[in-house]
């Protein structure tokens, strides 16, 4: 590619300097001692601030913030005055939204780049001059896009916790259980660290995209929701066996098709949900029972089996007990491969 026509070369100097005045303003002003004044907190309040954003301390005598860093510090510090929330939930939230944008920023980024490598033939320091210069153009996108999918989500998590009420009736909750019921369960590629060491970047970026495309597809697919992917492994919940079942074992299906060979498990028990993850005994019996599968096969425990074999809607669902397995951790454990018939 010539420089004429090489995307790259547009990329300026000033392209920081555009992207501060479009998403903050304009470049920073401040220090921490005037962003505190500013927002009328003292400085230890600001440092827990930027650092449950995700931010490392600043330096005294850098001036980074800007009149939008006030401006956000001081409305969730009026929800504090004024009894909205407490201080503790209030960091709460900002970790979650510091951790989580920072994914999604990385992510989008990442995908943008990728994008560009191939578009236009680019190695990788040239496509991210490109993305870099573009971003000013598609933030706008990209904001309305992550306040629609905020909204969505909300509805979609409103809706489960009415459910989840629904089915509690009068009945008083068990301040001794872990609060919600899920099917819990995991999928990883067989012989992963195998088989990416012999990849070149462009198979392994292939393999790792391939996976977490299909994974959130056939999850998505099925009604389960993605917890979290974790190398070569996902993490997924359902509201109900069923459906957990459907969703495994669509998964190993959609990932055999795709020349992806992975194994998995599903069981169901009461979870604690934090932080956008899932704690508890059950999570870790997945976890187990997903390292003893054979490849292209579900497993799960005696217990979720049983259950699943009382449910009259599971039609197409076949139990193959197996042998009893000593699993570290768990001891004695009664594995129960789950297939469909179709």
């Amino acid at each position: 590619m010539s420089e004429e026509t090489d995307p790259s070369r547009e990329a300026a100097p000033s392209t920081l300097r555009r992207h501060e005045e479009r998403l903050l303003g304009g470049p920073g002003t401040m220090t921490v001692a005037q962003f505190a004044d500013a927002a009328e907190v003292p400085e230890h309040l600001v440092h827990s601030y930027w650092r449950a954003l995700g931010f490392a301390d600043v330096p005294a005598e850098a001036h980074p913030f800007t009149d939008a860093d006030v401006a956000a510090l001081r409305d969730l510090v009026d929800v504090v005055t004024d009894g909205g929330m407490s201080l503790t939930t209030a960091q709460d939230l900002v970790r979650a939204l510091g951790h989580s944008m920072d994914r999604l920023v990385l992510w989008q980024v990442e995908a943008l780049v990728q994008d560009a490598t191939v578009r236009y033939s680019l190695d990788d320091v040239s496509a991210r001059l490109v993305v870099l210069d573009r971003l000013v153009e598609l933030s706008p996108l990209l904001r309305d896009q992550l306040d629609y999918a905020w909204r969505r989500q909300l509805v979609a998590l409103l809706g489960r916790i009415d459910k989840d009420v629904a089915r509690l009736g009068n009945e008083a909750p068990d301040p001794g259980q872990l609060p919600l019921e899920r099917a819990v369960g995991f999928i990883d590629i067989v012989s992963y660290t195998t088989r990416a060491a012999d990849l070149d970047r462009a198979a392994l970026t292939s393999l790792v995209q391939d996976f977490e495309t299909i994974a959130r597809d056939v999850v998505a697919q099925h009604g389960g929701r993605v917890v979290k992917t974790i190398g070569d492994a996902v993490l997924f919940v359902a509201d109900d066996l069923l459906t957990g079942v459907r969703t495994a074992t669509g998964l190993v299906a959609a990932m055999g098709a795709g020349d992806l060979p992975v194994r998995g498990s599903v069981v169901w028990g009461r979870v604690l949900s934090r932080s956008g993850d899932i704690f508890g005994p059950v999570v870790n019996l997945a976890s187990r029972l997903t390292d003893i599968a054979e490849p292209g096969t579900v497993l799960m425990d005696d217990v979720s089996a049983a259950l699943l074999e009382g449910d009259l809607s599971a039609h197409g669902v076949v139990l193959d007990p197996m042998d009893v397995r000593a699993v570290p951790g768990l001891g004695e454990v009664h594995p129960v491969v789950v297939r469909r018939q179709d």
